[in-house]
């Protein structure tokens, strides 16, 4: 069925949770179905208020890469279906030049709304820059780094700034360009396919990794990229890795990505993932004090995506129960998307989580080194070790190296100090203990 393989796209651009959650509960209904309009059913309102949010717009586009005809996506609720929709006007998107009918951007992500940090500086400030002369100083910009760090918030604020200030922009996940690519051939209107993806300003590409073994995609895409690069045109590429490490990728195509700016985009450090959150909050009128803000920051893990859908879940199970948001509600309702937690934790565990997010050494940690940052991650294995451990404090001492149960003692004191007098260190020590403790 044509709704369930829109739905299956769906499915590829956004995280699993979010698709069993919602738009898996969603039923197609056929009968109030026509070209112009597409009806789904959903099982109550909370699903159906957050489709409608977050995914009619994403669906409709879908439908249209699908079969050429953007609908009027619909959602209502089981039981309750209206059969008298009003008819939307066809729109046929070969048929304008206008770059809202050619491209979907999320109007909410803009570079006042993406909150700047360490792990991201560069990456805004290269996307701040295209966007205000694109085609002139850097291009191709290719960004990357893991999923849900603000990638596609970048590129869609690039495409928002870019519209408002008159340039034609397309913005399509690789996905969406395959898709389109292939319903043109199969169609034998590739001259509409190139009239849309080389006659813009500003072509914004998502998720560029999966081109991966796609030959004759890949060929396609080249073509493009050349037309667009030789007339001076800016080219934007996200991914969830550097173009180098992108297998099933042929070489001309990476060398390509790597012609202009290469920039990632990080794990965000805690006060980074704060701030988000209360931005986010900000944005959309939701209330959360300082201390919700914090749990949710320390708990939920790097992917600011899912960060983000956890704070509107909340708030909308809060609207729908009538219920104030406090820290036990906030617990609560967000069990699921917490992930599970470890029975045992080891010595190894703690060490190997303090290394990775400290960019320490193991070896470095149990050393006898006396550098600030290593001093540093010493003590707080040593407290959290302490604390999440059955291990004796002369255990300990001769896990770390030291002389004996004493040295523990003393670094136990200085940690346990910092605690009480540095709120952001006390906070960075719990969000170190969630991850130790999660399931990987």
């Amino acid at each position: 069925m044509l709704a369930d393989s829109v739905l299956e796209l769906l499915k590829n651009e956004i995280s699993e949770q979010e698709y069993n959650r919602y738009i898996k509960q969603l039923e197609f209904d056929e009968k109030s179905s026509h070209s112009d309009q597409k009806v789904f059913t959903a099982p109550n309102i909370l699903i159906q208020n957050w489709i409608k949010t977050k995914y009619c717009e994403k669906i409709s586009h879908l439908f249209e890469v699908k079969t050429g005809i953007k609908p009027d996506i619909q959602i209502t609720l089981k039981d309750r279906v209206k059969t008298d929709f009003q008819k939307t006007k066809k729109i046929d998107i070969y048929e304008s030049n206008k770059p809202t009918i050619n491209t979907i951007l999320n109007p909410s992500y803009t570079f006042d709304s993406f909150v700047v940090g360490s792990s991201n500086q560069f990456a805004y400030s290269i996307a701040k820059s295209v966007a205000k002369k694109p085609g002139v100083v850097y291009n191709p910009v290719f960004i990357y780094g893991p999923t849900g760090l603000g990638k596609t918030h970048l590129i869609h604020a690039i495409g928002n700034y870019s519209q408002n200030h008159g340039k034609i922009v397309i913005y399509a996940t690789i996905e969406q360009f395959m898709n389109d690519f292939t319903y043109n051939l199969k169609n034998q209107t590739m001259d509409r396919f190139r009239d849309k993806y080389r006659n813009c300003d500003i072509l914004l590409i998502d998720d560029t990794q999966f081109l991966s073994n796609k030959i004759q995609t890949q060929e396609e895409f080249f073509h493009t990229f050349n037309e667009l690069h030789s007339a001076g045109k800016q080219i934007v590429l996200t991914s969830d890795k550097p173009p180098k490490m992108i297998n099933g990728l042929e070489q001309r195509l990476k060398s390509r990505f790597e012609w202009g700016t290469i920039a990632d985009i990080g794990i965000p450090e805690l006060e980074t993932k704060i701030a988000i959150i209360k931005k986010k909050c900000e944005l959309d009128g939701i209330n959360l004090n300082n201390e919700i803000a914090n749990y949710i920051a320390t708990s939920m893990g790097d992917n600011i995506r899912e960060i983000e859908g956890a704070i509107i879940n909340l708030n909308a199970y809060a609207t729908l129960m009538r219920q104030e948001i406090t820290l036990e509600f906030t617990k609560n309702v967000m069990k699921a998307q917490i992930k599970e937690k470890k029975n045992k934790i080891t010595l190894e565990d703690i060490i190997k989580t303090i290394s990775r997010e400290l960019n320490i050494k193991p070896s470095e940690i149990k050393s006898k080194k006396r550098n600030k940052n290593i001093v540093e991650a010493r003590r707080i294995g040593i407290y959290l070790a302490r604390n999440l451990t059955q291990n004796s404090m002369s255990s300990l001492a001769s896990f770390f190296g030291m002389k004996d149960y004493t040295a523990v003692s003393h670094n136990m004191k200085k940690i346990n100090e910092l605690i009480e007098t540095d709120e952001i260190f006390k906070l960075k020590i719990e969000e170190l203990k969630n991850k130790i403790l999660v399931k990987e």
